[in-house]
């Protein structure tokens, strides 16, 4: 099967193990990245070893019907991690799927990785699933890959679960099955769609108690947490904690060893171990 990719390196796997599968890629589409929390180095690096046509601008209808017409209806389009609404693929294309990295109906959107540690659950997965051209996520099922999550699930963990769930996903159904699910795929029904989420979603509020701050500082991990100290801003990449009764006003520094803060918290400490300032002008931007 030749197939056209649509990603970036988050879940990028996917291009990789359709090749090992045996699939043909015929074209590249990603996106420039900011190369701190957006990449796409490995896949343009694959693009370019195979002297595949690589487009960063969005996908538009002109580019669906260059494809058509270079190869027919033979081939798929694959989208894994790509921040645009693809459409007007039917007709040109004999298959267009997605590859998201949720149990999908549930977390539709964007980036759902942050809010399935903050909401707690206990199963996560990746779903592929056909492209609807009337919104994101929300076409037919064509195979799901499901995994536990752990009470101390990190940012980390779970997008490297993600990451290999979608590369089983890629090189099993959708690679060896993908006619047969195409056929029996099956409508999602009723979801819920998690939007982007904001600086206030990431900052630390410390008049919770001491594991629901620390839970947010794993939903997030390298992406980073906010934390206000004193008159300032911090972000935050990886903390303590513990329970003790104590007198304490939350959001109270108390104690400071070298880059060690402990802040009071609910019903505990919350220790800071590796923060950082939040440069001047992004705390301006917070700060509105």
């Amino acid at each position: 099967m030749k197939f056209a990719f649509a990603g970036i390196d988050f879940l990028g796997g996917v291009f990789d193990a359709l090749i090992q599968s045996g699939w043909t890629p015929i074209k590249l589409f990603t996106r420039p990245c900011d190369g701190l929390y957006d990449h796409n180095d490995v896949v343009v690096a694959q693009a370019r070893q195979r002297r595949l046509p690589m487009q960063l601008s969005r996908m538009r209808q002109a580019d669906l019907d260059a494809l058509h017409a270079a190869h027919g209806r033979d081939w798929a389009l694959v989208v894994s991690g790509y921040p645009w609404l693809v459409t007007g693929w039917r007709g040109r294309a004999a298959y267009g799927l997605n590859i998201h990295p949720s149990p999908l109906p549930t977390g539709r959107g964007p980036y759902p990785l942050f809010q399935a540690i903050l909401r707690g659950y206990e199963t996560w997965g990746v779903t592929a699933h056909t492209l609807a051209e009337d919104g994101f996520d929300t076409g037919d099922i064509l195979a799901q890959d499901l995994f536990p999550m752990s009470p101390q699930e990190t940012h980390e963990s779970l997008l490297a679960k993600c990451q290999m769930a979608a590369r089983r996903l890629a090189a099993g159904p959708i690679a060896r099955e993908l006619p047969q699910r195409w056929r029996r795929a099956e409508p999602q029904g009723d979801g819920s769609y998690w939007p982007r989420v904001s600086d206030a979603d990431r900052t630390l509020d410390f008049r919770q108690e001491v594991e629901a701050v620390l839970r947010r500082v794993r939903a997030f991990g390298a992406i980073e947490t906010i934390a206000r100290l004193g008159d300032t801003r911090v972000f935050v990449a990886a903390a303590d904690g513990w329970r003790e009764a104590h007198g304490h006003t939350p959001g109270t520094v108390v104690h400071r060893y070298r880059r060690s803060v402990a802040v009071a918290a609910r019903d505990g400490y919350v220790l800071l171990t590796r923060w950082s300032p939040v440069p001047m002008t992004e705390a301006a931007q917070i700060g509105r």
